[in-house]
């Protein structure tokens, strides 16, 4: 590559150009030169650029009654504070378990997974009739969840201890 042109060995540089704009010129573009800077000048010099074209609409993803309100806004943000809570709450479990850990544990798993389940009803159930079912039903799976969690905790060795057993076998 010499002053920004294409050489090949063994051909001059007209040479050169007049086989890449033959090439290029029946629909095939070699990958090689296609993204090459100093290839660009040479097979786009009459093409004129065009500004890109943008769509633009507005996607509401959530209910009007939210729209001007920072509640879905709160709702993202304390998601993602769950889940890096969670982040840190699994080494703590390990190396401190006891009622609290367990109990703490039980509360934000449940949370997390009723959020998360929360997210795929509102995406693919449709209707209103049955969005309102499966929304009580997933209430529902998270409070037996949650009360089952609890009661593990309470009557069985807990969730510490019982994932700490699992890891011995």
């Amino acid at each position: 590559m010499t002053s920004g042109r294409v050489t090949l060995p063994g051909e001059s540089d007209m040479a050169a150009v007049v086989r890449l704009s033959l090439m290029c010129g029946r629909g095939f573009r070699p990958t090689f030169f296609s993204k090459s800077l100093a290839a660009g000048p040479l097979v786009a010099s009459r093409k004129i650029q065009q500004p890109p074209v943008l769509f633009t609409s507005q996607i509401h993803t959530s209910p009007s009654y939210l729209a001007g309100s920072k509640a879905a806004s709160l709702h993202w943000t304390s998601e993602r504070v769950l889940s890096v809570a969670l982040l840190g709450l699994f080494p703590a479990a390990y190396i401190y378990p006891g009622a609290v850990m367990d109990y703490s544990l039980a509360a934000a798993v449940t949370l997390h997974g009723h959020w998360g389940l929360g997210e795929i009803v509102t995406d693919y159930v449709h209707g209103e009739t049955k969005l309102k079912l499966a929304k009580v039903g997933l209430l529902i799976l998270s409070a037996v969840t949650f009360a089952g969690l609890c009661y593990f905790n309470y009557h069985d060795v807990g969730i510490c201890k019982a994932i700490a057993m699992v890891w011995s076998l």
